[in-house]
């Protein structure tokens, strides 16, 4: 395929992914069980921590997870007493813990009570260009309290080379326009053009491909590679073609 044919398949397939249909099996559907914007933004962000795996598995604890916050994320985040974490106590899913799960929860409530929540610091941080160095400080102020060691590999770091894709991934759920119904589009102060497609072993097989990377790891520099191509195709909504490259490497397995 030439650049033209590349793009107009490459549309074809945003537009026949990016429907209300691709929730049945997306962990974005947590997120859609909430309409108050702070409940979206912290199950939506919980979700994406825990989002690598088995899918059945990651929606299971993703539910049990909701339910043993008792379906009010930021009402338990900013009002929960320490033996209110005594609830999490055996919930696990891979290596994420109930520990790792306890702090979080901590960590959430200190950026709702003095950084003004977690749209503030993302938009704060951001380029003009990139989300990639607000990730970075996000995490530097996420682990600002006392902490385990263990628990920081839980939130990725791009100035450590790492493509970050569930963060990622959670940032173009809040971003990008809801116009679609799939994604939430409730952080107004960044723009979808500074999003940075979701890079994992799906998306980067068929970027590959399709001739988008040639990088072989899925690191930072292979996400910087992806996002040049991608905002050559649409530099006003890059990310949206997440949706195609998911979606022929996971429902097509990538047979095009």
């Amino acid at each position: 395929m030439n650049k033209t044919e590349l793009k107009a398949f490459l549309d074809y397939k945003v537009d026949q992914y990016n429907t209300p249909e691709f929730i049945d099996s997306d962990p974005i559907q947590i997120p859609h069980l909430f309409s108050k914007k702070e409940d979206i933004e912290i199950a939506g962000f919980l979700t994406a921590t825990i989002a690598w795996g088995n899918r059945k598995s990651i929606l299971n604890n993703s539910h049990k997870l909701m339910n043993l916050m008792d379906m009010s994320p930021y009402e338990f985040v900013m009002n929960h007493q320490e033996n209110d974490l005594e609830t999490f106590e055996g919930f696990v899913h891979r290596t994420f813990n109930s520990d790792d799960l306890s702090y979080f929860v901590k960590a959430l409530q200190n950026i709702y009570t003095n950084y003004r929540g977690l749209e503030s610091i993302f938009s704060e941080n951001a380029t003009r260009d990139s989300l990639q160095p607000a990730i970075h400080q996000f995490k530097t102020i996420f682990f600002e309290l006392e902490h385990q060691r263990r628990t920081e590999k839980h939130v990725s770091d791009p100035l450590k080379n790492s493509a970050a894709k569930r963060i990622n991934m959670f940032l173009r759920w809040m971003v990008r326009s809801n116009d679609t119904g799939v994604d939430f589009g409730i952080w107004k102060d960044i723009s979808p053009a500074q999003l940075s497609c979701p890079l994992d072993v799906h998306s980067g097989n068929v970027a590959r491909k399709l001739k988008l990377l040639k990088r072989k790891m899925n690191d930072a520099k292979a996400l910087a590679e992806l996002d040049h191509n991608l905002r050559k195709m649409d530099r006003l909504d890059p990310v949206k073609y997440d949706f195609a490259l998911f979606g022929l490497g996971v429902f097509e397995k990538g047979q095009f």
